[in-house]
């Protein structure tokens, strides 16, 4: 950025936590913090291990999404593969190929990390690995037993169209789609460092509480 804050301001300082409940995706924690001016607070927060997605991108340049119905939500969601960490510390890569081959059938010979997202970090620390899949030949898909879903493709651009008209809800969908369509389009761009910044950033975090 082409400016700084003082971020010293803005800071809350982690004191206590309780573990409030236990279950098989996530854990709810109540953490004591210490406020900017001083004051304390409570926080809620969800902990989640992790979860790593995938943008198939063929050669043609077409995408492959997974559709299944999101009971949370209500709706019927267009969304590219993706699926939880089997375990705390599971490489990302790791997870993206084995949720890639489960939910399409699909292997790739490329992978290549877009970003880290934080899906919802005023309340939960789940993080999401993206990655883009290129050099794609198709296989067997073997979905888990309580996984009912279906894939198609079509052109990246008609994805990105779906994000940009609100077709497309699902927040790391969006993301995916539209770096991977801007890795896609600015192959000129500037370089960035994308995993020394992630990790900067998970090194930021991790001074202050633990995840």
């Amino acid at each position: 950025m082409g400016f700084k804050l003082d971020d010293r301001k803005l800071e809350e300082v982690f004191l206590s936590s309780e573990q409030v409940f236990e279950g098989k995706l996530i854990n709810v924690e109540h953490w004591q913090v210490r406020l900017p001016n001083g004051d304390r607070a409570l926080r809620e927060v969800v902990k989640h291990r992790g979860a790593a997605a995938v943008v198939p991108l063929d050669d043609a340049g077409n995408v492959t999404l997974v559709r299944q119905h999101r009971i949370a939500v209500g709706r019927f969601t267009w969304e590219i593969p993706a699926g939880k960490l089997d375990h705390a510390g599971e490489d990302m890569m790791e997870c993206a190929v084995r949720e890639l081959e489960e939910e399409t059938g699909l292997r790739a010979e490329h992978f290549r990390l877009l970003t880290v997202l934080d899906t919802t970090p005023g309340f939960c620390n789940e993080q999401i690995g993206i990655y883009l899949a290129t050099g794609l030949s198709q296989h067997s898909s073997h979905t888990d037993e309580d996984e009912f879903l279906s894939a198609a493709s079509i052109p990246l651009s008609e994805a990105v169209d779906l994000v940009m008209s609100g077709e497309i809800h699902d927040s790391k969908t969006a993301v995916g789609l539209l770096m991977a369509w801007n890795l896609r389009n600015r192959l000129a761009a500037a370089p960035f460092d994308r995993p020394s910044a992630i990790q900067r950033s998970k090194g930021a975090f991790s001074s202050q509480a633990p995840r």
